[in-house]
């Protein structure tokens, strides 16, 4: 496949270096010359110095056969115009941009769902960071959380502890313990070493075990594995950056939020478009600071 890469940072470089290990023609277009020959001192791919929102340069990367143009520049105005020119000069068939500004995202379905830009695929990696560890927030005692067919099903990693009604039994006790209820154990890790889940295979206290389940079943199945733990009621967000602000945003109504940011300016903006949430300036890894906010008592620490 023909694919275009806008963007030589982390994000296009990470894409890059997967996708030219399949075999693909990629060529990366980037403003900045030192990024590029890096990259093609490490990869076999094509570079282009320019910029990637501009006709020229699109036709100079290829874009007039591409399949699919990927723009993850560090400008949202940068990777949207570029897809709209993709669309309207070469019919790229695929188009997939980096948007980061939440406004953007407030209004997604108007400027991307219709006849405004021509984004196929948005993606930004500070909400998949935020939604995914909200997941976590939410769902005490897990390990890991992912959400598929759009949060109808969900994966979960619990490590099973003594105590637990399924630890010592054969897995096909959980349906035994739980018949109404639909839920698959889809992996089993012991001693870091991975195990076939089988219905004669016997849970063992610290196995990690990968299930899937409804959202609503999921406590049920971590009680059948360990001791539940409280739901999380207080929050400590160190950092009040892209991710920070918008975990406090997604959290504060449900949950006493605390942020510490450095930046005095960065403290003053986020405490503005904040309701509930205490906004705190000082260095988050200063201990009198954290004794003096109750770190002993909160839930959660998350450092973003």
């Amino acid at each position: 496949m023909k694919i275009i890469i806008l963007g030589a940072g982390q994000v296009g470089t990470s894409v890059a270096a997967n996708l030219v290990s399949e075999a693909n023609d990629i060529t990366v277009v980037d403003t900045d010359a030192r990024r590029l020959r890096e990259l093609a001192d490490r990869f076999d791919l094509r570079t282009l110095q320019g910029h990637g929102a501009q006709p020229d340069v699109l036709l100079r990367a290829g874009g007039e056969d591409a399949e699919m143009i990927i723009a993850v520049t560090n400008s949202d105005e940068t990777n949207m115009v570029a897809c709209q020119v993709a669309y309207t000069l070469f019919h790229t068939p695929t188009k997939i941009a980096r948007v980061r500004a939440q406004g953007f995202l407030d209004h997604h379905q108007a400027l991307f769902g219709g006849d405004a830009f021509h984004v196929d695929v948005t993606i930004s990696p500070e909400q998949l960071v935020t939604d995914y560890t909200l997941r976590l927030i939410q769902t005490p005692g897990a390990l890991q959380v992912t959400d598929f067919a759009n949060g109808r099903v969900r994966l979960v990693a619990v490590r099973a502890y003594y105590g637990g009604p399924l630890v010592g039994q054969e897995l096909r006790a959980l349906y035994d313990h739980m018949p109404h209820v639909e839920a698959r154990v889809a992996a089993i890790y012991r001693q870091d070493r991975a195990i076939q889940p089988e219905g004669d295979t016997v849970i063992e206290a610290d196995d990690e075990v990968f299930f899937v389940a409804a959202p609503k079943h999921i406590r049920s199945v971590m009680g059948e594995l360990r001791r539940l733990d409280k739901p999380y009621k207080r929050l400590i967000f160190a950092g009040g950056g892209n991710i920070g602000t918008r975990l406090a945003r997604v959290t504060e109504r449900d949950y006493r939020v605390k942020v510490i940011e450095s930046n005095l300016e960065r403290c003053k903006q986020i405490a503005e478009s904040l309701e509930r949430t205490i906004v705190l300036h000082g260095d988050a890894a200063d201990e009198e600071l954290l004794l003096e906010e109750n770190i002993e008592d909160t839930d959660v620490f998350c450092a973003v």
